[in-house]
């Protein structure tokens, strides 16, 4: 795949070595199993990032090795790939063949809807494997601040949706939780009902809209959500439609997303191969380093390795080796 990296802040040669656990990443086998959006159904107008051609290709734990190479990778968690949703176990038990073999991911984040007559048998279905954590379901949500689609079927105020959705603490699992700028205050509401549900939002809640106005108002949805105790943040995907990767305006989301959730609930996560179309792997995570150096030594340990174990609950006994040491032997 090719990656574009515009950092102008490369690691010095003397940095010591961070241990990273990648909170969130992806990985696929097109000939293995169906992704819609990676085959027929490619339709780079819908993607975020816009054209996304270069990812309509396996990404296998060889891929992510070469990508990551020199990097300190001691973990790596899976989040669901939008893997076609009637092979949803499908890709858990795929998973679970590929970190006997490869020794990643430890950590799964599985799919399943809420607001489905099976929720409950999906989720039990899933939780036949040890290695899953959490759920990521998206719920239905506005194309735009614009409009409303508050309380319809799917939406984090709909009845079935939030029954479904409480079956996460009877079964001990997290939430990842995906959703646009302007509908982090509904997920607020929902965080606030289940105080007992761990949440993780994806991707710093996507600050799409780099205005004054638009900042301005991400920031305030931000300190809406990290009121509710029970929810943390990725520090991940930073890219933007059909713009390169800016360093300066990223390391201010980066750093004002530290500030408003604190150093203890923000996790580091690459969301690779999908972040690899704006950058390398390895200009990310030194990247963020970088934007991170506000933080003492322990507080950026925990960030990029300590607060995603605990959160995905993987035991860091279980850890013997970087990830990295296999590419090179």
């Amino acid at each position: 795949m090719t990656t574009a990296s515009t950092s102008s802040h490369p690691a010095r040669p003397d940095d010591e070595p961070v241990p990273i656990v990648d909170a969130h990443h992806h990985l696929w086998d097109l000939s293995q199993g169906h992704y819609p959006w990676l085959q027929e159904d490619y339709d780079p107008q819908r993607f975020f990032l816009g054209d996304y051609r270069a990812l309509c290709r396996d990404f296998l734990p060889v891929d992510y090795r070469v990508a990551a190479r020199g990097v300190r990778v001691v973990a790596t968690v899976h989040v669901e790939a939008e893997r076609c949703r009637d092979e949803q176990v499908a890709e858990t038990a795929w998973l679970h063949e590929l970190n006997e073999k490869h020794g990643l991911p430890r950590a799964v984040v599985a799919h399943a809807w809420f607001d489905r007559p099976d929720t409950e048998e999906r989720l039990l279905q899933h939780l036949q494997y040890p290695l899953v954590r959490g759920i990521r379901s998206k719920p239905v949500t506005a194309p735009s601040p614009a409009h409303s689609v508050r309380g319809q079927p799917g939406t984090m105020q709909d009845e079935a949706w939030l029954r479904g959705f409480s079956l996460l603490e009877r079964y001990g699992l997290s939430w990842d939780l995906r959703v646009p700028a302007w509908h982090l205050a509904d997920a607020a509401e929902v965080a606030r009902a289940f105080p007992g549900v761990p949440i993780v939002l994806n991707h710093h809640g996507f600050a799409w809209d780099r205005s004054e106005d638009g900042l301005r108002r991400w920031r305030a949805s931000m300190a809406v959500l990290a009121r509710e105790s029970n929810v943390h943040v990725k520090l991940s995907e930073f890219g933007l439609r059909d713009q390169a990767w800016d360093w300066h305006a990223n390391a201010a989301i980066v750093r004002d997303t530290v500030a408003v959730f604190g150093w203890q609930r923000c996790m580091f996560a690459s969301n690779f191969p999908v972040a690899g179309l704006r950058i390398s792997y390895g200009d990310l995570v030194h990247g963020v380093l970088r934007m991170l150096d506000g933080l003492m030594p322990s507080e950026r340990h925990a960030v990029m390795c300590g607060n995603a174990l605990k959160f995905y609950r993987i035991d860091p006994s279980s850890l013997p080796y970087s990830i990295h040491d296999e590419v090179s032997n």
